[in-house]
């Protein structure tokens, strides 16, 4: 066995995949979208058979790409975007389709814990708030709605748990992962608790096995070798969350390192060991999980906007068709011709404020009947106003929580480093550093994720000495420091933002019940 490491990651909208050396160099990489499902209002869902044979495609075409066969990869580690739920049946194949982070269906069951549990209970054995994107959550969903194919379950997996199932017959999750099965899952002590389990009439059985990131939990059958390109026996390693991989290859190793991603959603990340800031108020408003670096000690809040980098996307596929069919045709990025559109609008995108709520909002409002609202449109704005004030939008719902975080006291190391998806546009980067009145900068290699997963398929089989590669490897460019008196611009148009949710947010409700009716 060689020494070339593999790592592969499941986002919310398509896959990635990675080959580098024990040096950090990248040997091969290669992507592939899937799409969603959107049947029902307030579902989102993927065909989780395409995971497969996403995954089988993609690990042949980087070996191919790196020049290597797979006897010569040492190890391999995954991640997805979480909340996912893949439930199985006895013989690890899908009972339905795959529910990802954007499902926000399962209100009543919300409802029912409320009543019966107990917000605080769950809160202060899980460490997270409780909704309705949590898998036990969903869990109980399909066990109240489609009771047969429940029965059929075998074991509700992550995306990328249901891979590793498929390379090594093994159904894990590791600890940074479990925090996104929420309700019984105690993030402290990393474990499942049984007696809260009894009392929702879920079998602990349906749940995986818990690791750390780092553990080495089984080798590639020779039947997924086949299909993959892989040895049998190569290790794999219990894997980790999508934006810790993100940000474990952009070099974030360290207690107070931050970085931001714009992919599907758009979050950041601070490093902390510090429960006790975790079931704090603003704790409470946030997202916590295990980081992957000392998965036992180490955590990571995350604030989240439900559809950051997706709200671009939307804009795309839905109204910019000549920009898509340029791209066909000339092989020019239609995103880069969106920006081009938006970099001639000022700031404040004359007059036209948005917020990107379109599939609900997470931190800090947890609003799951909230949806898009453009507002202050008029017929002197074009596309570009539309792309331009879709970022200054995300970057408001990032700064609200942001500034929450900041005036807790949690402790920050600056730059604020902007890693996947998005983030490539100088302009949104801009915007972002403006409206956040922190420097930022950029992590040069754009490989992503697959990359940190690569990085931790190195520790877990000792290919690698440590974490700390991961920051000497890390280089950061195109640094922007704030323009203060931007900052205060923005901020008048924050405040409007702000008043214009405290506004609508009851017509929110009254909407849902309206297109709940008529479907």
């Amino acid at each position: 066995m060689g020494n070339y490491l593999l790592g592969m990651d499941y986002g919310t909208g398509g896959a990635k995949a990675c080959v580098i050396n024990c040096e950090g160099e990248v040997l091969g990489f290669a992507f592939a979208e899937y799409p969603f499902i959107h049947e029902r209002p307030g579902w989102s869902e993927h065909d989780p058979h395409l995971y497969w044979q996403i995954a089988c495609r993609l690990i042949r075409q980087v070996l191919a790409e790196a020049r290597i066969t797979g006897e010569q990869v040492r190890g391999v580690a995954l991640s997805s975007a979480l909340p996912s739920l893949v439930m199985v049946d006895e013989h690890g194949e899908p009972v339905h389709r795959a529910y990802n982070l954007m499902d926000r269906r399962a209100i009543d069951e919300v409802a029912w814990l409320k009543e019966h549990i107990g917000e605080e209970r769950i809160f202060h054995l899980s460490g997270n708030r409780l909704e309705d994107h949590p898998t036990i959550v969903n869990l109980l969903w399909e066990k109240r709605n489609r009771p047969e194919a429940f029965s059929r379950v075998h074991k509700a997996l992550t995306i990328d748990g249901f891979i590793t199932l498929k390379l090594t017959g093994r159904a894990v999750v590791s600890y940074s992962g479990a925090a996104f099965y929420g309700v019984a899952y105690n993030l402290l002590e990393r474990r499942f608790d049984e007696q809260l389990l009894q009392e929702l009439g879920m079998d602990p059985a349906l749940l995986p096995e818990l690791h750390r990131c780092e553990d080495i939990i089984g080798e590639v059958t020779p039947q997924a070798a086949a299909e993959t390109g892989l040895a049998p026996g190569t290790p794999v390693a219990a894997g980790q969350v999508d934006c810790n991989a993100g940000w474990l290859g952009g070099g974030a190793v360290e207690a107070g390192d931050i970085q931001m991603n714009l992919g599907t959603c758009g979050n950041f990340g601070v490093i902390h060991r510090s429960p006790e800031f975790i079931y704090s108020p603003v704790g409470y408003s946030m997202i916590n999980f295990a980081y992957t670096v000392d998965s036992e000690e180490t955590y990571i809040t995350v604030p989240t906007t439900t559809t950051g980098g997706q709200s671009i996307r939307y804009l795309r596929d839905a109204f910019s068709q000549a920009e898509v069919e340029t791209e066909r045709v000339l092989g020019v990025d239609s995103y880069d011709l969106l920006n081009l559109q938006a970099e001639k609008v000022p700031l404040g995108s004359e007059g036209l404020v948005i917020l990107p709520y379109l599939m609900g909002e997470r931190t800090p409002i947890w609003d799951v009947h909230a949806r898009g609202v453009i507002f202050g449109l008029s017929l002197h704005h074009t596309k570009g106003h539309v792309v331009r004030a879709m970022m200054e939008g995300v970057a408001y719902a990032l700064y609200d929580s942001f500034r929450l975080i900041t005036e807790a006291g949690l402790t920050i190391r600056y730059p604020l480093v902007l890693n996947e998806g998005g983030a490539k546009s100088r302009l949104w980067r801009r915007i972002i550093t403006d409206v956040l009145d922190v420097p930022t900068a950029l992590v040069k290699r754009r490989t992503g994720a697959p990359f940190g997963d690569a990085i931790l398929a190195g520790v877990a089989t000792g290919a690698l000495p440590g974490f700390a590669v991961a920051k000497e490897w890390a280089e950061y460019v195109e640094p922007i420091e704030p323009d203060h008196r931007n900052h205060e611009r923005y901020m008048e148009y924050f405040a409007l933002y702000k008043r214009l949710y405290e506004h609508v947010k009851g017509d929110f409700r009254e909407l849902a019940r309206l297109r709940d009716a008529d479907s």
